[in-house]
């Protein structure tokens, strides 16, 4: 396992806007470490799905994302208010194996 060295060029505020880091840091201090670093990707510009199993994907947004009656689409994600919401049960078309 190779460490890489990271530096970071930008401000914090530059780099996360000041509502998305509310979320980030709301979710670690609730405990929830899984979301929080599904919002820094996120929020970061990546595809959380690039870097986590689908099914914790689906679970994570099921418990702290609702989208009552629209589609959500992963890339769409930084329109919804993530943690102020919750997905309805029965939202998900794939069944867990």
């Amino acid at each position: 396992m190779t460490q890489e060295k990271f530096e970071l060029n930008e401000p914090l505020e530059k780099i996360f806007k000041h509502k998305e880091l509310e979320q980030i840091v709301k979710a670690i201090v609730s405990g929830k470490y899984s979301w929080a670093c599904f919002l820094i990707l996120h929020f970061s510009g990546y595809n959380p799905m690039d870097f986590i199993p689908y099914r914790t994907y689906i679970r994570l947004l099921k418990n702290n994302c609702q989208v009552g009656g629209a589609k959500l689409y992963p890339n769409e994600h930084r329109k919804l208010e993530l943690l102020s919401a919750r997905i309805l049960p029965g939202s998900d078309k794939h069944g867990s194996n």
